[in-house]
């Protein structure tokens, strides 16, 4: 678990720098990670490697996709608004849910402990709620909704 922790946050160090420097296109997205340098990419070890190219990738080739879901779900805030770090640790969550084998109460956990840990003390508070409204709407697990669909059904 360790792993792919370091690997979330290493992806989300390099999509901050990539958005920062208007590099948020397949054309720029580096070897490495942001950040490192090539003595530290080097002792590494190969799943954070391997996980983390592979979100930071996955997010930029499919970043209007989840730019657009961000935006649908993010009613008080536009995308251009929502805090630089914040924005990307959604980024990287949203494509774990669109594409990822993660349960999504673990993509959702994991990005609040990012945000924590790299964002402001309240903003985890806005990532969690938009991830989990998200993840009700769009990706419902199985068992979870029966209450929901109860509920559904004695409103007529």
């Amino acid at each position: 678990m360790k792993t792919r922790h370091k690997a979330r946050e290493l992806a989300v160090q390099t999509l901050y720098a990539m958005d920062f420097n208007n590099e948020m296109d397949k054309d720029h997205i580096p070897m490495g990670f942001s950040g490192t340098t090539e003595a530290e990419f080097a002792d590494l070890e190969e799943e954070v490697k391997l996980y983390g190219s592979y979100l930071v990738k996955g997010t930029i080739e499919n970043l209007d996709q989840i730019n657009d879901l961000i935006t649908r779900f993010s009613l008080n805030r536009p995308l251009n608004r929502i805090d630089i770090v914040d924005r990307n640790i959604l980024r990287m969550s949203v494509f774990s849910l669109l594409y990822g084998d993660i349960h999504p109460h673990i993509v959702i956990d994991e990005a609040v402990k990012l945000s924590q840990d790299l964002s402001t003390e309240v903003n985890y508070k806005f990532i969690n709620g938009m991830l989990d409204t998200m993840q009700k709407q769009l990706f419902p697990i199985e068992g979870s909704t029966k209450h929901d669909s109860t509920e559904d059904s004695s409103a007529n």
